[in-house]
């Protein structure tokens, strides 16, 4: 069965940024088995393919942001909001995902913006070693899913982050940024939390929080 998909524009001032995104989260289309192999099952496997609040709030948090000469990485980008903003911008970033069908998704978002191709590896968290290389900024939204991902998290920032680096991570509310936290303070990470503001693309309230680690 084909996917069901939609195509939104979000709005940031006067720049407009094009999704193609799959219409809910009740599509799903695994037929050669590929999400399985990794471990994504049928319930899971949407997830990538919407747009979350948490997402919002760092596309809009980031567009504000000085992220000039800084190379950028974002990590566990799912359809890409931000990466397609910051690339739409003439950002150096590069996005991750374990999911497989994140880069063809990507790669389509690009080229409705008219944009250039955005770098983009597929990785887990808990491989040993990437070829990703070291950033300057590293971000993403809505990461914290299990208390695994804590450490996960944490090592794989740490593995991927310059002596002088900033992270800055939009986290809902599911209860582990504290202990993530305490994670980045033993990297010689410090932390300034805030609450979104000015939150008028959002039609829910959103309880989520920015954490944004400096070293």
């Amino acid at each position: 069965m084909a996917l069901r998909l939609s195509y939104t524009t979000h709005e940031f001032d006067e720049v407009d940024i094009h999704l193609r995104t799959l219409r809910d989260r009740q599509e799903f289309s695994d037929d050669e088995g590929v999400a399985e192999k990794l471990g994504i099952s049928s319930a899971l496997w949407s997830l990538f393919g919407v747009i979350w609040p948490s997402s919002l709030v760092l596309a809009h948090y980031l567009f504000k942001f000085d992220f000039a000469d800084k190379k950028i990485l974002e990590v566990g980008c799912g359809i890409g909001l931000t990466s397609l903003l910051l690339n739409h911008l003439n950002a150096d970033v590069t996005a991750t995902d374990y999911h497989p069908e994140v880069e063809a998704f990507l790669l389509k978002n690009t080229q409705l913006n008219q944009d250039p191709v955005i770098p983009f590896v597929r990785t887990d968290w808990a491989d040993p070693v990437t070829s990703l290389g070291e950033y300057d900024l590293i971000i993403g939204s809505d990461l914290l899913y299990e208390d695994e991902h804590v450490e996960l998290l944490s090592d794989f920032i740490a593995q991927h982050c310059k002596v002088h680096c900033e992270v800055i991570l939009v986290d809902p509310g599911r209860g582990r940024h504290t202990k993530f936290s305490r994670k980045m303070s033993a990297l010689g990470f410090s932390l300034e939390l805030t609450r979104p503001q000015d939150m008028d693309y959002i039609d829910e309230p959103y309880k989520g929080v920015i954490l944004r680690y400096t070293r």
